[in-house]
């Protein structure tokens, strides 16, 4: 049985829907978040997403779809795949410019392009993509079912899913640990660093709300992916799914 994801958003004194919301928080802390990323998880992130673009090696895709792209990273990364043409979709144009940047300054702009896209209504036919690629953007889904069977939707027959995710420590030690440092350490030098004081309050609470494992996997296959499989990372921090379009 697959339970109910309990909807969690950055600002709790507002009305607006979950996507605003993320929007907005993202255009807010994204002149700091690669700085972010590379303290809070003291660099770990990167050896991440290096693992989870390993995992599309013998699949060897063409065109790419990174979906949730932010500033680029998991899309830079996929260029050791070799493919023709990536394209990474995200809603915060904050995000974007910074991305844009990043690629225009390394001159991959004939390999990568950046546009704004809604996961939920991706603006692509069906059929399109070989690999599908998220980091740490399905959490931020308004509807996690629907992104997915939009994710579904464009990717080719056979083409792989890959999604990079937080999940949650399974030992008792490491995981309370984790809880202490995701509740009261990285909440305070994300708002010192970003000066958003919801950005990194929301992080952890939306994880700890997220499904891992095997209710993330259930999902994925409830909306049409088959052979899926995870692997944890650094002890279950977080993991890395894939499945394949039937």
């Amino acid at each position: 049985m697959i339970p109910k994801i309990m909807t969690v958003v950055p600002y709790k004194d507002q009305s607006t829907s979950k996507k605003e919301q993320v929007a907005q928080m993202f255009d807010n802390i994204s002149p700091k978040y690669d700085l972010l990323n590379r303290v809070l998880s003291m660099g770990i992130d990167i050896s991440w997403r290096k693992k989870a673009i390993k995992m599309l090696e013998q699949e060897r895709p063409k065109l790419i779809l990174d979906v949730a792209t932010g500033t680029a990273d998991f899309a830079l990364e996929a260029l050791s795949l070799n493919p023709d043409k990536i394209i990474g979709v995200d809603i915060s144009e904050g995000m974007l410019a910074l991305g844009k940047e990043k690629i225009k300054k390394m001159g991959l702009e004939d390999k990568i392009e950046l546009q704004m896209g809604d996961s939920e209504k991706l603006l692509f036919d069906d059929d399109t993509f070989d690999a599908v690629i998220v980091s740490f953007g399905v959490r931020n889904f308004e509807n996690l079912e629907k992104g997915l069977q939009d994710i579904c939707r464009v990717l080719k027959k056979g083409g792989t899913l890959i999604v990079l995710e937080f999940s949650q420590p399974q030992g008792t030690v490491f995981r309370n640990l984790y809880h202490f440092y995701s509740k009261y350490i990285l909440p305070t030098i994300g708002r010192l660093i970003s000066k958003d004081n919801a950005a990194y309050t929301y992080l952890p609470e939306s994880v700890k709300a997220f499904p891992y494992g095997k209710e993330f996997l259930a999902i994925m296959g409830k909306v049409g992916f088959v052979k899926t499989e995870a692997k944890e990372l650094t002890l279950g921090i977080s993991s890395i799914y894939k499945g394949k379009k039937a």
